[in-house]
């Protein structure tokens, strides 16, 4: 256990201000996310150093299609969230607080250095609930001339969030639906403090958006529309992933058919230049150029670089969104 930042003592409770649910915990009393807990007074990080999965993934996994296409990141997660979403596709990791191995920052950090590996990527489960190891191994991978990559829900305080940003290089953020009933009823939480954090990360690091689409639920071209004209207000240059659904922890629905998701991309075209398909076998994600078509990125059999000389389009010269 560490000591938690962001949080405040009152009339006998500890108040967690790191999330926008603003926990009240009374003596031994548990955050809604299961991993910051009162004891004695003081808000302790529950999750700090016992990580629940590890493993080294391709940077597209994450998804990042922009940033470094064709490396590999070291990648872990912890327990908890401070989302509760029905099809939670890590669900067994997230709610068990049990599956952990303890690990050294030390360990980490050299487990990050090896296999050609980048940096860290923050992920499997909601990293902003084990903000404080993050931070602590964001500063040592940055010494190390390396990078650090942050897949997040966006539920996060403004505060902490500005905190955090200067020392994160990249971050793909799950917008999954511009209903306030969706995030309310599937997923527990709220919308607006997820739409604050895309507007505030966009300014200060590169950022990508994933969207799960869901059959009848999310999946109209109406809330497509709101989403991407959304994105696109902040930069038509964010990439947005649609990922297909499968069925998962609490929710049966069928899986996302392969013709809403190419409806939706079409859709979302009209506000941003680069939208892909996710979780979709042989689907064509090549990145090209929004002037001119040039391949810019060729994502099959392999990721490679194909049109692009320093920084700008080979064929017309315009400029790419894309970090090498």
């Amino acid at each position: 256990m560490k000591e938690a930042m962001y949080y405040r003592n009152h009339d006998g409770f500890v108040y967690c201000v790191l999330c926008p649910h603003y926990c009240k915990l009374t003596e031994g009393e548990t955050g809604r996310c299961m991993a910051r807990k009162n004891i004695d007074g003081k808000l302790y990080s529950l999750n700090y150093g016992k990580v629940t999965s590890y493993g080294f993934d391709p940077i597209e996994k994450k998804p990042l299609f922009h940033f470094h296409p064709g490396s590999s990141v070291f990648s872990f997660g912890t327990f908890g969230c401070n989302f509760r979403c029905d099809f939670c596709q890590n669900w067994q990791i997230v709610e068990d607080s049990s599956l952990y191995v303890e690990m050294e920052n030390s360990q980490i950090l050299e487990l990050s250095a090896l296999n050609g590996s980048i940096g860290i990527a923050y992920t499997y489960n909601e990293p902003s609930i084990y903000y404080e190891m993050v931070m602590d191994l964001a500063k040592e991978v940055h010494k190390m001339g390396r990078k650090n990559i942050m897949v997040t829900n966006g539920f996060l305080n403004r505060e902490p969030l500005e905190d955090l940003l200067p020392h994160i290089d990249a971050m793909n953020i799950d917008l999954k639906s511009m209903s306030r009933s969706y995030y309310s009823t599937l997923c527990k939480g709220s919308l607006e403090p997820v739409l604050d954090t895309i507007k505030l990360a966009a300014e200060r690091t590169h950022v990508e958006i994933t969207t799960l689409v869901i059959d009848g639920e999310n999946s109209s071209d109406e809330e497509m529309e709101s989403l991407a004209s959304f994105l696109g207000e902040i930069d038509r240059n964010i990439p947005l992933h649609l990922s297909r659904y499968f069925p998962h922890n609490r929710m049966n629905n069928p899986p996302t058919a392969i013709e809403t998701l190419e409806r939706l991309r079409n859709v979302a075209q009209s506000h941003l230049n680069h939208v892909y398909i996710g979780n979709v076998w042989g689907i064509n994600n090549d990145t090209v150029c929004p002037t001119c078509k040039n391949i810019l990125i060729r994502r099959f059999p392999e990721t490679k670089v194909i049109g692009i000389e320093k920084g700008h389009c080979s064929s017309c010269g315009e400029r790419v969104s894309v970090v090498l």
